[in-house]
């Protein structure tokens, strides 16, 4: 038997060699969906963050219509946290008075919430209901803006008391805005909304003749009664739900920011 030449173990070599190179070429196709998996989610993880961050920060500005594009951002392949995509839709639009759209992603939110998440969806509903009873309110419909304002008071009332721990404040989209006060707050207005706009109208009284010597109202005088008085009532509408600019600097019109 002769002894294998230098020829014969260079291609001894080189055969390994072939099904070294073959075997990591396999094994890379074989993980390649791997490593486009976790590339994704990476990057969808990053994407996230920015798409909350430019939500939140759109929002405590008053770019309403930018704090609802970036939210939505988020609502695409929506698989981390489902609840806050919604959430943060809602609360853009309920900035921007869009409340009817505010509202249904607010529902849509309620179902995906879990533990404490619920929350600050509940509160954010509940406003804009209550909003949605000044908007009835301002309209001369008394009846609809008495079962919005019972809607909004029965939300309230519901909202479970774990909302008003420690640990629900700390996991809070606003932590420096008590929870617990905020739903007293909350439940002790709309109860007086909703009795107000249950009480029938004042009886107009009759008007005396106007004597010779008494001057009759001007148009221009009833035009500046009535703005005087939507005037007020927008005051007093910024004052009870914590206005478009609270004093910490945040906007929102009364809602909890984006999460």
């Amino acid at each position: 038997m002769t002894s294998p030449t230098h020829a014969d173990a260079a291609a001894a070599l080189l055969a390994v060699n072939r099904r070294r190179r073959s075997i990591r070429r396999w094994v890379a196709i074989a993980t390649l969906p791997l490593t486009l998996a976790a590339l994704l989610l990476v990057i969808k993880l990053l994407s996230m963050y920015a798409f909350a961050h430019t939500s939140i920060s759109s929002f405590v500005s008053g770019a309403y219509a930018e704090s609802e594009s970036a939210a939505r951002g988020q609502d695409v392949l929506n698989w981390f946290e489902p609840v806050r995509a919604p959430y943060n839709i809602g609360t853009a639009l309920a900035g921007a008075e869009k409340l009817d759209a505010a509202r249904s992603e607010l529902e849509r939110a309620l179902p995906l919430a879990q533990g404490l998440e619920v929350c600050p969806v509940l509160i954010n509903l509940s406003l804009v209901v209550e909003r949605q009873g000044d908007a009835a309110q301002a309209d001369g419909d008394a009846a609809k803006a008495a079962e919005l304002y019972g809607e909004a008071l029965e939300i309230t009332v519901e909202t479970p008391e774990e909302c008003s721990s420690d640990e629900a404040q700390r996991q809070s989209p606003q932590p420096n805005r008590d929870m617990s006060d905020t739903l007293d707050e909350n439940q002790q207005r709309q109860q007086e909304k909703q009795r107000q706009s249950q009480q029938p109208p004042p009886e107009q009284p009759e008007q005396p003749e106007q004597g010779e010597g008494e001057q009759s109202e001007t148009p221009q005088d009833k035009l500046d009664d009535i703005e005087d008085r939507l005037n007020q009532g927008a005051q007093e509408r910024e004052d009870q739900l914590g206005g478009g600019q609270g004093g910490d600097g945040e906007g929102g019109g009364g809602t909890d920011r984006p999460w």
